[in-house]
């Protein structure tokens, strides 16, 4: 089948078998392995991309039910060589941990914050726990990803700079 999706703005076309999973298509056909393959079982989070700009795991849709669909992956994420500030939050709060869940929780944690604007609500540690239990992290790093979403929550961003040059002052 034919399969023809916009992904992180670029329109793509290519045949498909239809059995073929989102995220297998996103990386062996597209070559955007940023999106991870963690469980194949809709457990773990690591597969999460933006499907029409909800929240999905990508293991979990076939491609061709994305026909037509707007995608955004990990590497959608930065925007004239500039990171997202989720992707600045996990930076700055050491959210990072070993790496491997990390595309999805900040495509996961990116959608949550979003939601809550539009609704109006106040993110708080309960909240993000509760928004993130469908993304698992191997290194139980959860307190630094948690600190991410909320320091982007508030807007609070863009420190690494000062923490380059914290770390230059110091004596070698």
């Amino acid at each position: 089948m034919r399969v023809t999706l916009t992904v992180n703005g670029v329109e793509r076309t290519a045949d498909v078998e239809p059995r073929t999973l989102l995220v297998h298509h996103l990386r062996e056909v597209l070559g955007l392995t940023g999106t991870n393959v963690g469980c194949d079982t809709t457990s773990c989070g690591a597969c999460t991309v933006h499907l029409d700009g909800q929240s999905v795991k990508s293991c979990t849709v076939l491609a061709v039910q994305a026909e037509g669909c707007e995608i955004t992956t990990i590497e959608g994420m930065a925007t004239d060589g500039q990171l997202h500030p989720m992707q600045v939050a996990f930076m700055e709060n050491h959210g990072l941990q070993c790496g491997y869940c990390t595309p999805g929780m900040v495509m996961a944690s990116t959608a949550l914050v979003a939601e809550a604007e539009a609704e109006g609500r106040t993110l708080d540690e309960a909240a993000v726990r509760e928004g993130l239990e469908g993304n698992l992290c191997r290194c139980t790093g959860y307190q630094n990803i948690v600190a991410s979403v909320l320091a982007c929550a508030r807007g609070d961003v863009g420190n690494a700079t000062e923490v380059q040059v914290r770390r230059e002052e110091v004596p070698a």
